[in-house]
């Protein structure tokens, strides 16, 4: 693909670029099968330069103590990347196979407009609180709160929303007075490595705040989670990922962070339009080819409307052709490599072997011989112990599965190992109130609601992940908290 920018072939650490030390590897577009060039192949000797970089930027500058610095860094960041954000947006498009009418919005410009918020949180904190004196066990003290950066963090990103993840992680790290080392994944290397020359070029931040080490290498990320010398752990991807990542920063009891998987529910309630609510679920499953951890991807439909919502769902997906995702005409592009295509397909052959019926879709699209393209998906007849039921798929899916009771959906919705979010459609609101009071997730969309944004925290509840991203919680994520007590 012409006209795509190259700076995706260097390491970013100390403020330097320069190549892997292992050399190359390629970067592949999903849409067409074809590789778009090289990315640096970071070695470990890389990983351990850039971690030594980030802790002596922390040990030894003020960056972590200087908020006023730190605000104006993220200003440069933020405007920088709006600069040149046709450059990005190429890249996004063409590596991660990203449908161009998402890059207006979480794909791209959101996530970097949404830099503002931990910006003018940092501005505005209450670094040190005033506590007043007490006297604990009759001794006279003066309590002083304080908040102060974590240290070095270890950033750790998927392919899938590349830079909603990497900036919902730098924005808040960075404003509270971290310093990073970010590994993006293998798939989408060029996503972050774009950052670095901009942050070389068009910032203030000092050598050593922010590193970029991409690499084929998936041992690198456990380097980064072993090494003492890394503070804190931030992990966004699998669950199965999240469990190893957990165990090997254990070693050192270091903070983690982890947004992980879900098999959120979508409950139409009795009373709800039902033509709005199903043809909503059908279509946000293909969003990005249903590459999303919080996508709904349970239709949870009541029995007595059960053939008619397969109907409506059937129908909206029937109309929804995976395509080139330069298109802006395009919602549903390709998953990221063979390796997930062959997954989703993969779900698909079980669900036809646990006795479920492929309403729609169930395999490459007839028009798509190159490219890795998946039609999307309706399957039926199956409850909720079903393995695509139960098992996160990443792909345009959608499994209908019927109720019979308000009680009852809670229940098959709660049934799962994660909690990450999920959707209700209804027009009681006392009813709403009650099932959304009961569901055990993170984030919750009520008649369309949306509960994504900068200032609000995102997060699940179960395997789905600890702690919170984004919003106030997501800053604190990244802050200690001491308390100095004097005596008086």
């Amino acid at each position: 693909m012409s006209g795509l920018p190259t700076d995706g072939t260097r390491l970013f650490i100390d403020g330097k670029l320069a190549p892997g030390g292992a050399g190359e590897f390629d970067t592949v577009n999903p849409a067409t099968e074809e590789v778009l060039g090289v990315a640096a192949n970071g070695s470990g000797a890389d990983m351990d330069a850039a971690i030594g970089a980030a802790r002596i930027a922390f040990d030894e500058t003020d960056w972590s103590t200087n908020h006023a610095f730190r605000v104006r860094c993220l200003e440069q960041l933020r405007t920088a990347v709006q600069d040149r954000i046709e450059d990005v947006r190429a890249v996004t498009v063409a590596e991660a196979g990203a449908p161009v009418m998402l890059t207006s919005g979480p794909q791209l410009e959101g996530p970097v407009a949404d830099l503002e918020f931990p910006t003018n949180l940092a501005a505005n904190y209450e670094w040190e609180t005033d506590l007043g004196v007490a006297s604990p066990m009759g001794i006279r003290t003066h309590r002083r709160l304080r908040r102060e950066a974590v240290g070095v963090v270890g950033a750790i990103t998927p392919w899938n929303f590349p830079h909603q993840i990497t900036f919902a992680k730098l924005g808040p790290a960075l404003a509270a007075g971290n310093t990073v080392v970010l590994k993006p994944a293998p798939d989408t290397p060029w996503c972050a490595a774009v950052l670095g020359p901009i942050i070389a070029e068009h910032t203030d931040i000092p050598p050593g705040v922010i590193n970029i080490v991409t690499s084929a290498d998936h041992a690198l990320g456990s380097q980064l989670c072993g090494d003492p010398r890394v503070d804190m752990v931030s992990f966004t991807g699998s669950t199965a990922t999240g469990r190893t990542v957990m165990a090997t920063a254990a070693a050192t009891v270091k903070k983690t962070f982890l947004e992980l998987g879900g098999k959120s529910a979508f409950i139409v309630l009795e009373d709800a339009d039902l033509g709005a609510a199903v043809s909503m679920a059908a279509f946000s499953v293909c969003v990005h080819a249903g590459q999303g951890c919080a996508l709904s991807t349970r239709l949870l439909v009541p029995n007595s409307r059960y053939d008619e919502a397969v109907q409506i769902a059937a129908a909206t997906l029937g109309g929804i052709r995976p395509g080139d995702p330069a298109s802006s005409r395009t919602a549903c592009g390709p998953l990221i490599s063979a390796r997930q295509r062959d997954r989703v397909q993969h779900y698909i052959d079980i669900a036809r072997a646990e006795g479920g019926q492929i309403v729609t879709g169930g395999g490459r699209p007839a028009d798509r011989d190159r490219g890795y393209f998946i039609e999307p998906t309706l399957i039926t007849g199956l409850d909720n112990t079903a393995t695509v039921a139960r098992e996160e798929i990443f792909g345009p899916v959608l499994v209908v599965i019927g109720y019979d009771t308000d009680d009852e959906a809670v229940a098959i919705a709660n049934d799962s190992p994660y909690g990450l979010s999920g959707s209700i459609y209804g027009t009681d609101p006392e009813r709403i109130a009650s099932v959304a009071n009961r569901v055990r997730t993170g984030t919750l969309g009520v008649n369309g609601g949306i509960w994504y944004s900068a200032d609000v925290p995102f997060g699940g509840y179960k395997q789905s992940g600890i702690g919170r991203e984004m919003g106030t919680a997501g800053f604190e994520e990244y802050l200690e908290t001491k308390l100095i007590a004097t005596a008086v």
